[in-house]
């Protein structure tokens, strides 16, 4: 059975965002999530000339082998949510945001330099810090009590994580651009990849867990 967030009418930019190897499949098949993101995924896939249902196939089987790969525990995957995300989030900001403003500075007047980058990962730090801490400090905690939790409040997320793909461009690197510039858009890639699996972990897998 396809899972409701691949519908037909859902849009690009949406599944992208909250299907964690959507958007590696959709940069395959020259399908863009940026600027042409608002587009149905039936639209996307016209335009792309790719058949609907073989595209809705391969999104279908990232969804079942993200619910196959996650402990089974609940214990066991609050634990692997915070060492592989949390902690990679904090750590991997801090790296990139630095990167982000030398690159903003010494290439401003380059026609794709991604202006505002640094300061949608400043927002994003902000947004995922935010997030972490409260789970960490009491959601997580009252999840291991057996109290369950409520479904959050993803779309500030999904919002920046959607300014980032416009400034960068959908993380296209321009003929020539020097190291630092393809370093920080293959860090982007992997952390921005990284945000939509953690949050799916958490909204899809997690949450909807009934409590022990």
């Amino acid at each position: 059975m396809t899972d409701p967030l691949l519908a037909p009418e859902n849009t690009v930019r949406d599944i992208a965002a909250k299907l964690p190897g959507a958007a590696r499949i959709f940069r395959e098949a020259d399908i863009s999530f940026c600027c042409g993101g608002e587009r149905s995924l039936r639209e996307a896939a016209e335009k792309a000339g790719l058949n609907l249902t073989v595209l809705t196939t391969r999104l279908q089987d990232l969804i079942d082998a993200a619910a196959q790969e996650a402990p089974s525990e609940t214990p066991d995957l609050i634990t692997h949510i915070v060492r592989r995300y949390h902690d990679t989030h904090r750590e991997e900001l801090g790296f990139l945001i630095p990167l982000a403003h030398r690159v903003e500075t010494v290439h401003g007047d380059h026609d794709e330099a991604p202006l505002g980058l640094t300061q949608a990962l400043m927002a994003l730090r902000d947004d995922l810090d935010t997030q972490m801490s409260a789970e960490e400090s009491a959601l997580f905690p009252a999840i291991l009590r057996g109290e369950g939790a409520a479904q959050a409040d993803r779309g500030q997320t999904a919002s920046i994580l959607g300014r980032i793909a416009d400034v960068t461009h959908s993380l296209h690197l321009p003929l020539g651009a020097c190291g630092s510039w393809t370093a920080l858009y293959t860090g982007l890639r992997k952390l921005c990849d990284d945000v939509v699996a953690h949050l799916y972990l958490e909204d899809r897998i997690l949450f909807p867990r009934p409590a022990a």
